[in-house]
């Protein structure tokens, strides 16, 4: 399947916007490493050092501050820290500062320790209600299950022009083990409520929810993950909207399976592809087939003390009902990160949608839109 001008122009312009936001700027930030580094001295050796100083990477300390401690223990803990050029702690005498102790850790070294910490802080549970998620949320995705709002405005529609969409849902764990091959397959449960209202009506008029829960398997090894769910979508109008248009409710339900293929192909590009049938459906005549594809990026680099890390998604969906024409959703903008939020992301971004509408009473009109949005994935 070929991708039109407009999709390609659109994955070109995501990726270029990406390499902007990174021109520039420093794997690991010194202010950073600075912070990391207090943070260890006073957790591993109960050890505030006011002497602390960061510069190129280079971790300087004063011996007076270290009384008592092992000196080669820390330098061998905070060379392990991302960023690190060298360790280096120094002794003041009579004005002097003489060099009493130093390390460096060898490419080698540094590469089998990230490696060592990569593999323990992406280690999954296992049993019951196992930390994290083994397939990774769609961020582009506009029917993922997960919290978000959005501000959404349409562009030359007839009826809708300010819109907010809400989302309440997750993806919860609820069993995982060892698989074949090496890799490790999870059991778990999704649910979610997508709604849309109208920002211009004098209540905030309700138009549409959609009531979604699923069960998903999903498997991982190393880079690679699957997900097979089946999942069960109805679609209600909101009162306020029916009784201003007086219009006639369709009952949109359905009961779908879906196959979802993800690699990551390195820390920043993520490329997936999949599949869906409607196997029960209402209205009975609705086209069962759909495809979905897309990729993510995800700067290598963080800013700000090591706290925003830029990122981008492009999602494309065609279904047979729409004679295979493609529904496109992007959205770039800002990941947050800190030790309080690990195992969860939370997302501010900006987001375009071209295509038929994901809101189940509207799926035969076309929309389009412009929007910014706080998205968070447990």
């Amino acid at each position: 399947m070929k991708l039109t001008s407009f999709h390609s122009l659109l994955l070109s312009f995501t990726f270029v916007v990406l390499l902007a936001l990174n021109a520039g700027a420093s794997s690991v930030d010194n202010s950073f490493i600075a912070g990391y580094t207090t943070a260890v001295l006073e957790r591993e050796f109960n050890v505030t050092a006011a002497s602390l100083s960061v510069k190129g990477g280079v971790i300087t300390l004063r011996a007076e501050d270290l009384e008592g401690i092992d000196h080669d223990k820390i330098i061998t803990i905070l060379s392990n820290i991302k960023g690190v050029v060298r360790v280096e702690i120094v002794t003041a005498k009579n004005q002097e500062t003489s060099l009493i102790s130093t390390r460096s850790p060898s490419p080698s070294e540094a590469a089998q320790e990230e490696e060592q910490v990569n593999s323990e802080n992406s280690r999954p549970d296992h049993g019951f209600l196992p930390k994290g998620a083994l397939f990774d949320p769609l961020i582009a995705d506009p029917r993922w299950p997960h919290f978000s709002v959005s501000y959404q405005y349409y562009i030359d529609d007839e009826e809708l022009r300010s819109v907010g969409a809400t989302s309440f849902g997750a993806t919860i764990p609820l069993y995982r083990n060892d698989a074949p091959f090496g890799g490790q397959w999870q059991v778990g449960i999704q649910a979610a409520v997508f709604a849309i209202f109208d920002l211009d009506a004098k209540s905030y008029d309700l138009i549409n929810a959609d009531y979604w829960v699923g069960l998903p398997i999903s498997y991982r090894k190393g880079a690679f993950s699957s997900l097979l769910r089946v999942f069960h979508q109805s679609s209600h109008l909101g009162d306020e909207y029916l009784l201003r248009n007086q219009v006639e409710r369709d009952n949109i339900s359905y009961e779908s399976v879906d196959l979802k293929l993800s690699y990551d192909f390195t820390k920043w590009l993520r490329i997936y592809a999949g599949g869906g049938y409607l196997f029960h459906r209402v209205p009975s005549d609705l086209d069962p087939w759909s495809v979905q594809y897309g990729l993510e990026l995800k700067s290598p680099w963080t800013y700000f003390a090591g706290v925003v890390r830029p990122i981008a998604g492009v999602d494309f969906k065609n279904w047979e009902e729409h004679d295979w024409d493609a529904d496109t959703s992007a959205r770039i903008g800002i990941q947050l990160e800190s030790e309080k939020i690990t195992g969860h992301k939370l997302h501010f971004l900006l987001e375009y949608f071209h295509g038929h509408s994901p809101n189940g009473q509207f799926y035969e009109r076309a929309i389009e839109y412009i929007g910014i949005g706080t998205h968070f994935y447990f």
